[in-house]
């Protein structure tokens, strides 16, 4: 086991427990029980300054004088000393958290956050915002409101493209922009294509000791059973999720049926007179940022709605960063972690019953129809389509209107 985790590990369930001299003996023991380099090593583990350690250190080898004496000691009631710059000035976790909205990431199994600027860059930044904050504080900022620093992992699907950071940006302006005009914000995808089935499903769960739901060995797809395909839809602006089931094909028809089935059964009682729909999608599959069929399903969907329908797609080898995949699918998965998803009904009633303490809120239907694969979309019908691009990278943003 790392020395450091240990160390962490034994303090964070003895530390409310001691007093500053306690914690600082308690320390000073651990380094010289380490031996060369335990200061450091203890140090790091606990943020604790290396002095403080050195002070508990030569307490134990009686260089100090007495202390024995608990009359000889100070030690600080409880609440004193410094108080924290955080404390002092609530302001810097709000324009912290503004500062990092659009580079914040969600691993969609772990719901942790991450950013992709630097620490010393956001320090500058704040500086320029009027709060004088060091590096080391913004850390401790960080992992207090759910930040933690991530190593590279093989997840990458894309190059990293040079206007990344500034899509990520518009879609958060264009986003705050329609939800502040009670607009609705939707984010789409498409989950993993599941295996209907007694099969084995990630995760644990709670069981009689010693009884274990027992599955298939083999994972090879029942024909009878099929898979099942969940395309989601999550409003931003009301914590609500819609997943369509789909048991043929992900193609781009499927997909904007599935919004039109959450603005039937979800989004037209609340949007009802809206004149427009913000929709954000990754650039691939079912929502392409090339498919025509995806555009001309979008302009029968405008028709539908008479709604324009502004689309954004996050930039290659970014899915990842969709709002529905750390905000609804990662709950999905929480849900039913260690359920074989033995029935179609069995997934819609798991995927319906998933909830989280901020109030999600979800429905989930079966659609059972059928999805012809690579439809062609003629030149004729693409030009009929009532599109208008942006100037910021046209493929990936624009609007659809009625025609």
């Amino acid at each position: 086991m790392d020395i450091k985790y240990f160390i962490k590990e034994v303090h964070k369930q003895i530390d409310d427990k001691l007093d500053e001299r306690s914690r600082r003996l308690l320390m000073a023991a651990e380094a010289k029980a380490l031996g060369h380099g335990g200061i450091t090593l203890v140090s790091e583990a606990n943020r604790a300054s290396r002095v403080t350690i050195t002070h508990g250190v030569k307490e134990l080898s009686g260089k100090k004088g007495k202390v024995t004496s608990e009359k000889n000691i100070r030690i600080r009631r409880v609440g004193g000393g410094r108080k924290k710059l955080i404390d002092l000035n609530t302001g810097i976790k709000v324009v912290l958290e503004g500062l990092l909205n659009p580079h914040t990431m969600g691993d969609p199994e772990r719901v942790l956050l991450w950013t992709s600027k630097s620490l010393r860059k956001l320090s500058e930044e704040l500086k320029t915002k009027g709060f004088r904050i060091s590096h080391v504080t913004i850390r401790d900022i960080l992992e207090g409101i759910g930040f933690s620093l991530q190593a590279n992992r093989k997840t990458d699907e894309g190059g990293n493209h040079e206007d990344r950071d500034a899509q990520f940006e518009l879609i958060d302006k264009i986003s705050r922009q329609f939800l502040k005009s009670g607009y609705p914000v939707i984010s789409v995808d498409c989950k993993k294509k599941e295996n209907i089935g007694n099969y084995k499903n990630g995760g644990q769960q709670w069981t009689p000791k010693g009884e274990p739901v027992k599955v298939n060995v083999y994972d090879f797809i029942d024909p009878a059973k099929g898979k099942a395909i969940p395309y989601g839809v999550y409003d931003v602006g009301t914590n609500e999720g819609w997943v369509s089931i789909g048991i043929d094909h992900d193609t781009a028809e499927f997909a904007v049926n599935t919004i039109k089935s959450w603005w039937v059964y979800m989004g037209r009682e609340k949007y009802e007179g809206c004149e427009k729909l913000f929709i954000t999608a990754d650039g691939g599959g079912s929502n392409s940022i090339r498919g025509r069929l995806w555009k001309k399903e979008l302009q029968r969907l405008a028709n539908y709605l008479q709604m324009e329908v502004h689309v954004s797609h996050f930039p290659p080898g970014t899915s990842k960063w969709n709002k529905i995949e750390h905000r609804l699918f990662s709950y999905i998965s929480k849900n039913w972690r260690a359920r074989p998803l033995e029935t179609i009904e069995v997934i819609v009633n798991l995927i319906s019953a998933t909830t989280t303490a901020t109030g999600l809120h979800v429905k989930a239907k079966i659609d059972k129809r059928k999805y012809k694969l690579s439809k062609k979309v003629t030149d004729e019908e693409l030009e009929s389509i009532n599109i208008k691009s942006k100037r910021f990278q046209p493929d990936w943003n624009y609007i659809i209107k009625p025609n």
